[in-house]
């Protein structure tokens, strides 16, 4: 169902507000580079600054402008069950493909919380559920037995997996099933994940260098493993330096240098990238050709 180069959208902002233009201009590149799905309000897209509205008007032109050329699965999680409804009822209604799910942070559910969680969400929406599993974020992490009762969820059809874990893959994979969709939530190790069984990554560096990322992800999907090792070779600085700071100011600076005029304002908490950071950025950017 979902598969290739996905990428976590930044938000672009202009004076403390959403740029709705250059946020289309941003969609439509992105889907000439190839990119094979897009996810609004996702981590990267600095959901947990941005209010019900904004996010919703996000979905709201992400749907508009990619006019089913691609899937849009939009940022619908929450800590709070019904806000996480709320967010799906008003994607499903808006035309969206599925919903990210992260699992709900700070308050450290239970995996008996986690399982009834994704019950409720899928009682209450016919959206299909992406799990979204990252524990530096999150202070939670799905055990393997639990996905694999959130997996029997008819509306549950996939995962991406941001543990870091490549071991999870097989693992998740023989619980759930092969044709659980496994998405990377790390650029870094999709080369490991998508041999392992995998079949895409919701990806940071695809906001930067989307048809490298796309003709990555088709190489792995192809099985043509040295294409893709080339490729990852030429990506890894770019992947890593994408964290040399708080994500996505290293990304939001990374686009600023290949799409002249890009916004690098972000919303506080979250400050410029340090000067440091910016050289890491440039350094990977220059190795990737991408200059």
């Amino acid at each position: 169902m979902f598969s290739g180069s996905i990428p976590a959208l930044v938000t672009p902002f202009a004076a403390g507000r959403v740029d709705e233009e250059a946020f289309r201009v941003f969609v439509e590149w992105q889907i000439a580079q190839g990119s094979s799905g897009l996810v609004p309000c996702g981590t990267t897209g600095e959901v947990a600054t941005l209010s019900h509205e904004e996010q919703h008007r996000l979905f709201e032109l992400a749907i508009d402008q990619t006019k089913g050329r691609v899937p849009v699965i939009a940022g619908c999680g929450s800590n709070n069950t019904a806000t996480a409804i709320e967010h799906m009822r008003v994607a499903a209604d808006m035309g969206a493909d599925a919903a990210l799910i992260v699992l709900p942070y700070y308050n450290k559910p239970s995996q008996a919380g986690l399982l009834a969680h994704f019950e409720a969400l899928a009682a209450a929406s016919p959206l299909p559920i992406i799990v979204y599993n990252v524990p530096s974020r999150t202070v939670v992490d799905i055990s393997v037995a639990t996905l694999a009762e959130v997996a029997k969820l008819p509306s549950v059809v996939g995962i991406k997996d941001a543990t870091g874990s490549l071991g999870r893959v097989t693992a998740q994979r023989l619980a759930c099933g092969p044709d659980f969709c496994q998405l990377s939530g790390n650029d870094e190790s999709a080369l490991g994940f998508n041999a392992m069984g995998g079949v895409g990554c919701i990806s940071v560096s695809a906001n930067v260098a989307p048809q490298l990322c796309a003709d990555f992800q088709r190489a792995t999907l192809e099985g043509r493993w040295a294409d893709a090792l080339a490729l990852q070779e030429r990506l890894y600085p770019l992947h890593d330096a994408m964290f040399a700071d708080a994500s996505p100011g290293p990304a939001k600076y990374a686009l600023s240098r290949v799409r002249p005029g890009f916004s690098t304002e972000l919303r506080l908490p979250l400050t410029e990238p340090s000067p440091e950071a910016k050289r890491v950025v440039d350094a990977a950017l220059a190795h990737a050709d991408l200059l």
